[in-house]
């Protein structure tokens, strides 16, 4: 058996291959209610054969979102859609991942396709954005407001919330998004966070908001449900976070009861210097892997069968996470199976077309 199709189990969930569909944007979102975008999108890629699916990037709160078209979990409407989904996702014997997430200062922007540029508070589909500091991410832009302990308290409160909604939406697995220069990234990295209180400073301090979510996540969220995060394990910038402090990190996480951490890189820092080639993110996951003793998932450029399958057989990784490569093909698990040599069950009304 081909070790990316090998089960893995997660306290009580069985991933029935390493195979899962990244977080992706979709920005087609109307008051951050799901549709049959989101059906479909996320559900042809659980026809495809991946293990576990994780939804875009979900707020928390309307000021959390992205762009006015994300998707979102910040009230009890939004439910009813989004367990739509996950039943169809369980149908297909995967698993219903939700990415929980707040843009902070990178909130407030129009889609990608119309330039996605940042919209004022003054303007229509535009709010004031909330940060560590009053640091814009790019010049020019408005600068975020520092949230308070008030605003701190709120911030920790939405995520609690969202993961209760989760549960009531049928999700099985929560991830954290402190990737990509969001909220949770923000208060990480000592660019953007630049405070004095017990929330800036000190690693410790800077880590602070990140456990705590993590404790009211964990009073909400049953204990034989997986919980992850995400986070940007370097900056690739000199002076910002680094792999050094993304190992402490993972090993705080760890004793924290976390169960795999989803490991990427950049996004807080504009301009950065990203050296992309194949698999350019792995050995973070690896280093993370094995220095930390937590499992990790792997990301970044993995569009092969053979590159995917060998992240998983030489331990690099525990789980493999797909992007663009399933935009371009949603049965790239079912063509990997094949170019592996492994058979897999193909749905029912797929059946004729095996290779």
């Amino acid at each position: 058996m081909p070790h990316l199709f090998s089960p893995l189990k997660i306290k009580s969930i069985e991933l029935k291959n390493r195979v899962v569909v990244s977080p992706m944007c979709e920005y087609s979102s109307t008051d951050g209610f799901a549709n049959n975008w989101h059906l479909v999108h996320l559900g042809a890629r659980a026809v495809g054969g991946a293990g576990l699916l994780i939804t875009e990037a979900t707020a928390v709160s309307p000021e959390g979102r992205i762009s006015f078209a994300d998707l979102g979990i910040w009230k009890d409407e939004h439910i009813a859609k989004l367990k739509e989904i996950t039943n169809f996702i369980e149908e297909q014997g995967a698993v219903a991942g939700v990415q929980l997430a707040h843009a902070g200062r990178k909130a407030s922007h129009a889609e990608p396709w119309t330039g996605g540029r940042q919209i004022s508070s003054t303007e229509d589909n535009g709010w004031v954005t909330y940060a560590p500091s009053a640091i814009p991410f790019k010049p020019g832009e408005e600068s975020p407001l520092e949230l308070d302990r008030e605003g701190i308290a709120k911030v920790i409160t939405d995520f609690q919330s969202a993961a209760v909604r989760a549960l009531a939406a049928g999700f099985k697995v929560i991830e954290l998004h402190g990737a990509h220069g969001y909220l949770i990234h923000q208060f990480l990295s000592p660019i953007s966070n630049q405070r004095t209180d017990g929330y800036g400073g000190s690693f410790e301090n800077r880590v602070r908001l990140l456990l705590e979510i993590i404790d009211a996540v964990k009073e909400v969220w049953p204990e034989e449900y997986p919980l992850f995060v995400r986070i940007s394990a370097t900056e690739w910038t000199e002076g910002g976070w680094a792999i050094d402090d993304s190992v402490a990190l993972a090993q705080i996480l760890l004793e924290k009861g976390i169960d795999l951490i989803d490991t990427s890189t950049g996004g807080n820092v504009l301009g950065a210097r990203i050296p992309l080639k194949p698999g350019y993110q792995v050995e973070f996951a690896e280093a993370i892997k094995k220095q930390a003793g937590i499992p990790t998932g792997a990301v970044g450029l993995i569009t092969t069968s053979e590159q995917a399958n060998e992240i998983i057989e030489t331990e690099q990784a525990d789980l493999v996470l797909l992007a663009r490569e399933l935009l371009r093909d949603p049965h790239f698990p079912l063509r990997a199976a094949h170019e592996l040599g492994v058979e897999i069950k193909w749905p029912n009304q797929y059946d004729r077309a095996q290779w």
